[in-house]
């Protein structure tokens, strides 16, 4: 059933240069490149070196000039302020071309940064094409995020100008941006020279004379630009992901191969057709939205949905079907966290109305680990195939999906099926020696790596080199731990610093939590290793359970711990599962696993600038000490 997936594996692999020249076909270029895969600097690999093209061309222009000016591009759907407007891509181009014409103004020219710091509205999208309109090079902070952090990203980035906004607006309160943006400069070294700030109506902020400027003010009277063409191997943006030196990685990605990969990917990966609804219910902050919400579809010719809500509580767990719905939405993708807050709000799913999705073909789950029992729950109610697919930000795209483009294979729960064709996967050992299938290993993926991947980073090659070539020469490590099973499918069971060592057997968390969350009570779980002074280790796991579940949490919990001794064994020596309210998360959904192993530690620990909400972190304290853990 794999075998037209299998063919373009192996031909992706066999021979990448004539591959992903085909692919590159689908792209405008302005010079035809010197050389598809430039290896002259291994382990420092470049594509389409000597081509010339512009990323902002190829996601607006070309589509306006090729018939689609009064397709819609972008639809903005926002429940937390009732508002809904829809761009075609005539509108979006121009008014991309106009911001383009601000930031010319401010005397942004090809290669310069721009920092934008923004809520999730279209002036978002917009800021990032404006910027490679003109060939500069734009890093995207999460709108909200902390002074100190985002002072840090001004001083590694530089840039000339922030693009940024008065206010973000959650479903409760309104976060002040321009506070926060104020004192980041004040505290960065490097000052940047102009602001630009769109006045929400909910939050106007004060703006410094000589310095700020009013967005639209200035959006209507600059003078619309051109594209700007570049070198394929020219940065299109920094991205910056957090490091375990406390100094942020700022991940680099390129036009040309950048271009190739998300255009093919489209199609190839999440089946969609140019013309067709695509929507990533993600930010503009993180990769996925990057990938996803702006470049991707747009670039392909769909139209794309750019959403300013949650899952649940804008206004209930019912909103993701009403967008669907609404919007002709083909394929969906977002991250498992979503899928577990809607089953938790909605256990037996009652506000699924067939209606509402019956136009709806796929779902894909990336970000975290998509637990067999979430994706079991999705694909019983939405009635489509549930892909989980495993990226990360530094590859920019999927490592690993089931390919609904090319070919749907057979779904193995808790699995993100087979590699993508160009990447090359492999499990090696401490000893970097490839493992049998099933047995538990680092993932790496051979080198080169494919079009779209992360060259290097910002002004650090060395930390490059370090980070993620040299462990295992002639790979990149992940940092993910997992197998590969005797069909090929791939098993990414946790982060390499999440396998915990319980009395020299090297455990799974991430298997030990898929055999929790299919507990009928449990919405969602983590589990972590504890010190211990015998063991080394011992897991500890945390527990959410389901709206409306009253029934005794020492019950609860006790069945969840004869679950994981009855399914994994007693060697997992798993005692303890406490209940607590929720799970401290990035604003991602990723769960901050190591702070909490801090915190039942008593080890120092900060709270993470991207933590969703820092207020949870006591009330996983006080859970673990009523348990008879320190708690910090």
């Amino acid at each position: 059933m794999s075998a037209r997936y299998n063919e373009i594996h192996a031909r992706s692999l066999a021979d990448p240069e004539v591959f992903w020249a085909e692919a590159a076909e689908a792209i405008h270029w302005e010079r035809r490149w010197d050389r598809v895969l430039d290896d002259s600097r291994a382990p420092f690999y470049r594509w389409f070196a000597g081509g010339a093209t512009n990323t902002c061309y190829n996601a607006l222009d070309r589509h306006v000039e090729g018939g689609r000016a009064d397709q819609l591009a972008l639809i903005y759907d926002s429940p937390i302020t009732g508002v809904v407007e829809r761009f075609t891509y005539r509108e979006l181009r121009d008014r991309v071309a106009r911001v383009a014409g601000v930031l010319a103004e401010a005397g942004v020219e090809k290669g310069d940064r721009v920092l934008v710091y923004m809520p999730m509205v279209p002036e978002a999208v917009i800021a990032m094409l404006a910027c490679a309109r003109l060939g500069a090079v734009h890093s995207v902070v999460f709108g909200g995020f902390a002074a100190s952090e985002l002072a840090v990203r001004i001083d590694d980035a530089t840039p000339k100008v922030v693009l940024s906004a008065s206010c973000g607006i959650e479903p409760n309160r309104i976060v002040p941006y321009k506070p926060l943006l104020d004192e980041a400069i004040d505290i960065a070294a490097h000052k940047p020279g102009r602001c630009v700030i769109l006045q929400r109506p909910q939050e106007v902020a004060d703006l410094v004379e000589g310095r700020d400027l009013d967005w639209m003010a200035a959006e209507a009277s600059a003078e619309p630009q051109p594209c700007t063409w570049v070198e394929a191997t020219d940065p299109l943006y920094i991205l910056y992901t957090s490091g375990t030196t406390g100094q942020p990685k700022g991940i680099v990605r390129d036009n040309g191969g950048h271009l190739v990969a998300l255009n093919w990917s489209m199609k190839n990966i999440y089946g969609v057709e140019p013309g067709e609804v695509y929507w990533a219910a993600s930010d503009v902050g993180w990769v996925v939205g990057h990938s996803y919400i702006v470049y991707g579809p747009l670039i392909h010719g769909n139209t794309t949905v750019l959403f300013e809500g949650k899952p649940v509580g804008t206004p209930d767990a019912a909103v993701y079907w009403r967008v669907i719905a609404e919007h002709d939405v083909r394929v969906l993708f977002t991250a498992p966290t979503a899928f577990r807050a809607i089953k938790r709000e909605d256990p037996t799913g009652e506000l699924i109305r067939p209606e509402q999705i019956a136009g709806l073909r796929a779902l894909f789950l990336a970000g975290e680990r998509a637990d067999p029992d979430t994706v079991q729950w999705a694909e019983d109610r939405l009635g489509v195939p549930v892909i989980d697919h495993w990226w990360q930000t530094e590859t920019g795209w999927s490592i690993c999906a089931n390919p609904a483009g090319i070919e749907l294979m057979p779904i193995k729960h808790g699995s993100p099926t087979k590699p993508v064709p160009g990447w090359d996967v492999r499990v090696l050992d401490e000893a970097q020696h490839e493992v049998a299938a099933g047995e538990i290993g680092a993932l790496v993926a051979r080198l080169p790596l494919p079009p779209g991947s992360f060259p290097t980073l910002w002004q650090a090659e060395e930390r490059y080199r370090e980070a993620y070539l040299e462990e295992f020469p002639g790979y990149y490590k992940t940092g993910d731990a997992g197998y590969i099973d005797e069909d090929g499918y791939v098993y990414v069971m946790t982060r390499t610093d999440d396998v915990i060592n319980v009395a020299g057997h090297r455990l799974s968390t991430g298997q030990m939590e898929e055999v929790l969350a299919a507990h009928p009570d449990v919405a969602e779980c983590a589990v972590v290793g504890v010190a211990d002074e015998l063991k080394g280790q011992t897991p500890l796991g945390l527990l959410v359970l389901n709206a409306g579940v009253e029934r005794d949490h020492g019950a609860i919990q006790g069945e969840a711990v004869r679950l994981v001794r009855e399914q994994i064994g007693p060697v997992a020596s798993f005692k303890t599962a406490i209940v607590v309210g929720r799970l401290p998360k990035t604003r991602s959904g990723k769960i901050l696993r190591g702070t909490v192993q801090k915190i039942a530690d008593s080890e120092a620990y900060t709270v993470p600038p991207t933590i969703d909400d820092p207020a949870i972190l006591p009330e996983i304290a006080e859970a673990l000490r009523s348990a008879g853990y320190a708690g910090g």
